[in-house]
């Protein structure tokens, strides 16, 4: 594939602004994974409240794909991120004025959150319907990589949490948020052909193929699991291994950043080698980092914690425990980050006319199954203060999704993948 021969054969102003528009959406999306250090300790939620905060935007975000995903069909892509992107900011805006003052407040702000977690079923499907089949990895790979919003969250949040509060973190985050509405308002266009408007009945009628809930279920190990860590990590870090909330913002994006560059990766690689061959390669992977994570003890305390506002260990002083939990969860996001690519190889393939609908049920699921990841993590600390039983169960995830692969591959290749002129 050459560059001259991709660049012609889309429209790329709109593939960057989709990417910017994920970004930061993603990036405002999962916020409170490194701001619910702060934030739960001065509204004094135990631990597996902390899980269940980080865990709502997500919820929220999954349901509203959906809602999302049928809008872009009824009235545009591209009208539908404005609307979505002015609904954050103004979101943001209250709180950076008003602050949070209760549990409650801070659960309503995270279903606000989930908005802009719905951002992916209008960017990713607004990208791809500008490019021909043989670049489908390769676009939905790029417009995913907006993912990597959430290594901006963990390096910026916790810093400016320290030293401005984290009130004011809010107030911060909108600049980036106001200029990529304009730039996005400026270079986004819908591409002639569009989804015709769909009913409730058309997401009935999806959901009778099997191939949806397939796709589902392999996003939901594979999403779910990049952006439940994402939120979770901050929190497993600091009650775990003891670390300051800066150093746990540090380790956090070093782990993510993995996901979220590799993920046109894994599209590239899908569309060379075929999206099923690569996606069980990575879930073995996924499995397999999971247990390892499993099995690691917890680490020792520092005799002084500084005065930071939530101290621990800081980066220098880490112990060599929390550096090898680093290397498993970097070797499994970035099994994860391909995955997500890998799959949005294959469904542009399948569903090509029903890609908006399908983009919103396949990014609902992989929403819902960060949901559970972190809950089952806050679930599992209440039980037995540790991780170990919610990191096996995620754990035993990939396998079933390397089983169902193994089903479908026959019929995949042999129908529509034979059918589509692409690597399957």
């Amino acid at each position: 594939m050459h560059f001259r021969e991709f660049r012609q054969a889309g429209h790329w102003p709109t593939l960057v602004a989709a990417f910017l528009y994920f970004d930061v959406s993603f990036m405002v999306w999962v916020m409170l994974g490194p701001l619910s250090l702060y934030i739960t300790q001065d509204l004094g939620l135990p631990v597996s409240e902390k899980f269940t905060l980080v865990a709502i935007p997500i919820l929220s975000g999954a349901i509203l794909r959906i809602l999302i995903g049928f809008l872009a069909d009824a009235i545009g892509p591209k009208t539908t991120g404005l609307l979505a992107q002015l609904l954050v900011m103004a979101g943001l805006g209250w709180v950076a004025l008003f602050g949070l003052h209760d549990r409650q407040q801070a659960q309503l702000l995270g279903c606000l959150l989930g908005v802009a977690g719905a951002s992916f079923a209008v960017a990713l499907p607004q990208a791809s319907r500008w490019y021909p089949p043989r670049f489908q990895g390769l676009v939905m790979g790029i417009a995913g990589a907006g993912n990597m919003g959430v290594v901006l969250d963990s390096l910026i949040v916790p810093v400016l949490a320290e030293r401005f509060g984290w009130q004011a973190v809010f107030g911060f985050l909108l600049i980036p948020l106001a200029v990529v509405f304009i730039l996005y308002a400026l270079m986004a266009r819908d591409a002639p052909t569009q989804a015709r408007p769909l009913a409730w009945r058309d997401y009935a009628g999806v959901l009778r193929d099997s191939d949806v809930w397939w796709f589902m279920f392999f996003y939901s190990i594979t999403f779910g699991g990049f952006v439940g860590l994402g939120g979770a990590l901050p929190l497993y870090f600091t009650h775990w291994y003891h670390v300051s909330g800066v150093s746990a913002g540090v380790m956090v994006a070093l782990v993510v950043f993995a996901g979220s560059m590799f993920r046109p990766v894994g599209g590239y690689l899908a569309d060379r080698f075929g999206g099923i061959r690569t996606l069980e390669c990575l879930l073995a992977i996924v499995s397999l980092s999971y247990v390892a994570v499993s099995r690691l003890p917890e680490g020792p305390s520092p005799a002084v914690t500084g005065g930071a506002t939530v101290a621990g260990w800081a980066l220098a002083e880490l112990p060599a425990s929390a550096w090898v939990a680093v290397a498993l969860f970097f070797a499994g996001m970035l099994a994860l980050g391909m995955g997500n690519g890998a799959i949005f190889q294959l469904v542009p393939l399948r569903f090509r006319r029903e890609i908006g609908i399908v983009t919103g049920l396949v990014g609902c699921a992989g929403g819902l199954g960060g949901f559970f990841l972190a809950k089952a993590l806050g679930v599992s600390w209440a039980w037995q203060h540790g991780f170990a039983g919610g990191f096996l169960l995620f754990g035993l995830l990939p396998l079933l999704g390397l089983a169902g692969l193994v089903g479908v591959r026959r019929r995949w290749r042999t129908t529509w993948g034979a059918a589509s002129g692409a690597q399957v």
